[in-house]
């Protein structure tokens, strides 16, 4: 008899944890959990995708008949390239970053057209879509100059595109522009040539300064000439003695400040210098 009660009293205790095991199976699948900055929207097998959303923290549903999906709703970065050709036929690459998030309201709209990654899907295909838009727009020189403008249209343009996705966009910037291999060189060219211009320039300013200044020399030269004629004729041969007499004057002093000349006195005719090297 106390072997038969301790086999009832187990198979009791057995069944009372098996029935416990199912309870909490049965509640912890009818719980699901909303973390912080995400939004969750629900599948019914019989109504479809319910039009609300649910907020963070945890709910119920009904197990297999309801199914919860996840969205985050953070804004997150997405980098994209393009290749698009600008009004001169000038073929430019640039490379777009965004910053999206989705439009919470509208949570149950996306999931129904785009699902999950309703990101990957939308805003690479409108990125490209705008950047050549946009790009087609502007000549090749133009995008740099003119990059302030160039970035507000395809901001303006990329948000509205956006925003017919139920896709907010908080910031749109371009991060990268380059162009072909032919445009880069003809822009060299373009500036060798400048500076070829600039250096012709000056070469042919240098010409006329030259030229300026020779007449200005021959002007003078002729001037002096004129003024040198004109005293000889006025004083005879008086004006060219005095300047023989001054330019003697300044060999004798030059000549008296050098250390290895001795002048010796003599007669009338014998006057002498003699060159003394002081090296020797």
């Amino acid at each position: 008899m106390g072997s038969q009660a301790a086999a009832s009293f187990l198979t009791n205790i057995a069944r009372a944890a098996f029935s416990l095991g199912i309870g909490a199976t049965v509640v912890n699948s009818s719980l699901y959990t909303v973390d912080g900055g995400q939004r969750a929207v629900l599948f019914d097998r019989f109504r479809g995708v319910i039009e609300e959303t649910v907020g963070e923290g945890t709910h119920f549903l009904v197990p297999w008949l309801q199914k919860p999906f996840v969205f985050d709703i953070r804004t997150r970065p997405h980098t994209f390239s393009s290749v698009s050709g600008t009004k001169d036929l000038q073929m430019v690459n640039l490379t777009l970053r965004v910053l999206s998030r989705p439009e919470v309201s509208r949570l149950p709209d996306i999931f129904k057209t785009l699902g999950l990654e309703y990101d990957e899907k939308v805003l690479p295909s409108i990125g490209n879509e705008v950047l050549k838009a946009v790009v087609a727009q502007f000549n090749a020189d133009q995008l740099l100059t003119e990059r302030p403008h160039v970035s507000a249209l395809v901001r303006e343009s990329l948000i509205r595109r956006a925003k017919d996705f139920n896709i907010v966009l908080d910031d749109v910037a371009i991060t990268h522009l380059s162009y072909g291999a032919e445009f880069s060189k003809a822009v060299e060219q373009k500036q060798v040539a400048q500076q070829e211009a600039e250096r012709s320039k000056f070469v042919v300013a240098k010409a006329e300064q030259e030229r300026r200044a020779a007449i200005i020399r021959a002007e003078g030269e002729s001037e002096s000439a004129k003024l040198i004629s004109d005293a000889t004729a006025a004083a005879g041969m008086s004006l060219i003695e005095l300047r023989k007499i001054e330019a003697a004057k300044e060999n004798v002093l030059t000549m008296c400040k050098n250390g290895n000349i001795s002048y010796l006195p003599g007669g009338a005719n014998n006057n002498m210098l003699l060159g003394l090297n002081a090296a020797r």
